[in-house]
């Protein structure tokens, strides 16, 4: 059978001013089996068919004009890609795939240089053996020492503490650490860090033995990694099953091979135990990226990265593009999160770029969750994935919760209108008795969702954006999006009524309720509100963690996989809040939240309750949620997604226009849409909109989307990249901001 001729798309002599097209040419037979993308080529340029040096980006048996035309490539070139290279070759994809500039793209994944003055590396040392520091602990308990307190504790768990980490995570200052130098309790070390982590730490001693399910997993991506395969992998396991110690075994594993790994964490989740584990089993190897960071130490990180100072990332979305020249692990944690998405252009997915990084790194990808993405499961259902599954939890002794679901519509005919439904006051009455801990899940943040004239109806909306102002109660009015802030008027703007009330409820009225229900009851709120400032995050969870308060009241910031041995009590209190979101993710999203706030109790040998209010008992998301069981879950979804066609069961494209001058906008959107019906009107494409984007209104900015469904991605990216030379090629879009989304 004869082989099919194969074109590869190429730039040419790599630089960042020289990169916004690509050239064609034929890959001869010869070279059909060594020339893949990242392949470094030899090819003839221009009118003299100069030799140059092009990389290659594509492969395609499509070409872009006439074959006799399209010139060969000559041969390719031995020796690795080098990383800067690299970046520059999953820039020029994520363009190409999500539809930015080359300028965004590079933007993206090459930092910004920026000069610090160079950093010792310092250790906070102990001096006195265990016993002498339980006493100190005892004695600064005593005295209600909390820096001390988190000091000792981590220096009796851990030995040694790196400074830079314990002085953000712990709050623990130079001026608290020189009284205990001069007694003589410890020591602070300057030195540039041991390339051999075996030197500072002990990484055998604190190991895990993996239980059964746990060995299963790590072995069957270890087998591979040794065989040759670099294989994506899905870790579906449930809440408390130990994904971290399989991820932990892995990362082991490719160190040895001389490799190195990138471990994607949500920010929610980067907390100083999460990174402390890390570092107890390897070292000063491990590094960190989260968006506390400054430009300029966020540079430092990824230089030391290049230079092969560290073997391990650990990060947010935004340490996928660590610049590892040997690198031979991605592992995404908690895959499902919306974190993973970026906002803005290029609207990439971590999951995908992070294939694709892998891919040329000839890497293994790992993705774990206790909830995982529609799209993760099917994949891993269809065979693109491999699925490895943990089906119980870690210690032996711990169990899943018992869950309660309460149906507020007959709490309220019933006679109750208190926020708290009698099961969850109950519970909580029980827990408080027992000195037992708290938490209380509320999906948003301030006291009310809205303020609202009782005259004549009129909400107080943000000038600047197409939404309501959230109440707050030292009395201002908020906007979330823009933060625009002013102080609740008096009388109504509209009418003049003075009958303006808050309605709804969020965290900080939650908390006001529930100290004035519990009143001997020590609480503590967590939201976007109480940790704007540096470390307040790290501050309000250990305080929790070390018993200084009974119930810990948040936003989803505080059931993304958080351990707290004494929680046996978690009260979700309107499980609606997601479930009616304009999103047909909405649902998923629901179920996400719900088993992950339900993980949080009894994780340890006590065992634990939740409690689900909500106004939608029966709905599937809320049923499944209750009974931990993502397959029923995952089932009905995929159903619903299939009729209505939503992805993974169709692709969506998504054009987002947007502009300051509203007429231009509609305008525009209207010409746009025409285009694209007359150049695809065979192509069995289904349009919805174009609509106002939610919200329409954003920084005195409008905005308009189209979607376009099929079920062929070739087609929808086909579709996009016709949009962006129809962009480029018109007046009417001179102000107009593209966006797209696929």
């Amino acid at each position: 059978m004869e082989q099919a001729v194969k074109y590869a798309d190429i730039i040419i002599d790599i630089s960042t001013k020289n990169v916004d097209r690509v050239f064609q040419y034929r890959i001869p037979s010869e070279l059909i089996e060594s020339v893949q993308v990242g392949s470094r080529v030899m090819v003839p340029f221009g009118k003299g068919d100069t030799m140059r040096k092009g990389y290659v980006v594509s492969i395609t048996t499509v070409p872009s004009f006439a074959p006799e035309r399209i010139k060969e490539i000559q041969d390719v070139v031995p020796g690795a890609v080098s990383v800067q290279e690299q970046m520059i070759l999953l820039a020029w994809w994520m363009k190409e795939r999500y539809g930015s500039t080359m300028n965004q793209a590079l933007k993206t994944v090459i930092p910004v240089k920026s000069k610090v003055a160079p950093k010792e590396e310092k250790t906070i040392v102990s001096l006195k053996t265990s016993e002498e520091l339980q006493e100190l602990l005892g004695e600064a308990e005593r005295k209600n020492f909390k820096a001390r307190i988190r000091l000792y504790k981590a220096l009796l768990e851990n030995g040694e503490l790196p400074y830079r980490l314990t002085a953000e995570k712990l709050g623990i200052t130079n001026a608290m650490l020189k009284p205990l130098q001069e007694k003589g309790i410890l020591t602070v070390k300057t030195e540039t860090k041991s390339r051999d982590p075996i030197k500072d730490y002990e990484r055998e001693s604190r190991r895990v033995i993996l239980n059964e399910e746990q060995q299963v997993a790590a072995e069957t991506v270890i087998t591979d990694y040794d065989a040759g395969k670099r294989g994506t992998y899905l870790l579906y396991g449930i809440t408390g099953s130990g994904k971290t110690e399989v991820y932990m075994e892995l990362i082991e594993h490719v160190l040895k091979q001389g490799k190195q790994a990138i471990v994607l964490i949500p920010e929610i989740s980067l907390t100083y135990q999460t990174v402390m584990r890390f570092y107890r089993r390897f070292g000063n190897r491990v590094s960190i990226i989260n968006s506390r960071l400054s430009a300029g130490e966020r540079y430092d990180q990824l230089e030391r990265a290049a230079r092969g100072e560290i073997d391990i990332m650990i990060g947010p979305r935004s340490a996928l593009f660590t610049p590892f020249a040997n690198l031979g692990l991605i592992i995404i944690d908690e895959e499902h999160e919306g974190a993973y998405k970026s906002e803005t252009s290029p609207r990439y997915h971590a999951r995908e770029v992070a294939r694709m990084r892998a891919n040329m790194n000839h890497a293994s990808l790992v993705l774990g969750s206790a909830t995982p993405s529609m799209e993760s499961y099917y994949k891993a259902l269809h065979g693109e994935y491999k699925l490895l599954l943990l089906h119980n939890r870690a210690k032996k002794d711990s169990r899943l919760a018992n869950v309660h679901v309460i149906d507020l519509r007959e709490e309220l005919a019933e006679g109750n209108r208190s926020v708290f439904s009698r099961k969850l006051r109950e519970l909580m009455e029980e827990r408080l008795q027992k000195g037992e801990q708290i938490m209380l899940f509320m999906n948003r943040r301030g006291y009310a969702n809205f303020v609202s004239c009782r005259s004549c109806g009129e909400a107080m909306q943000c000038p600047h954006c197409d939404v309501s102002l959230t109440y707050h109660r030292d009395g201002t009015l908020k906007c979330h999006y823009c933060g625009h802030e002013i102080l609740i008027p008096k009388i109504c703007p509209d009418c003049g009524s003075p009958f303006i009330a808050p309605f709804g409820a969020g965290t900080q009225k939650l908390e006001e309720m529930t100290k004035k229900t519990f009143p001997n009851a020590r609480v503590l709120r967590m939201d976007a509100d109480t940790t704007a400032k540096k470390g307040a995050h790290e501050e309000i969870l250990q305080a929790f963690s070390e018993g200084d308060a009974d119930i810990l009241i948040g936003t989803q910031m505080i059931v993304k996989g958080h351990d707290f041995p004494k929680v046996t009590l978690v009260g979700i209190m309107a499980a609606d809040l997601s479930l009616y979101a304009p999103d047909f993710r909405s649902g998923e999203r629901t179920f996400e939240l719900l088993t992950q706030a339900s993980g949080r109790a009894g994780r340890s040998e006590l065992p634990g309750d939740v409690v689900i209010q909500t106004y939608a008992q029966d709905h599937f998301a809320i049923t499944s949620a209750a009974e931990q069981d993502y397959e029923q879950f995952y089932k009905e979804e995929l159903l619903y997604r299939k009729m209505m066609g939503y992805p993974p069961a169709v692709g969506i494209l998504g054009i987002t226009l947007s502009s300051k001058d509203e007429r231009a906008l509609v305008d525009a959107m209207g010409y746009f849409h025409k285009q694209i019906l007359k150049e695809y009107c065979f192509e069995n494409l289904v349009f919805i909109g174009p609509v106002d984007a939610s919200p329409y209104k954003l920084n005195d900015i409008y905005r308009k989307i189209l979607y376009i469904k099929n079920e062929s991605y070739d087609i929808l990216l086909k579709v996009r990249k016709s949009a962006q030379i129809l962009e480029d090629g018109q007046e009417c879009f001179k102000n107009i901001n593209f966006q797209y989304d696929l």
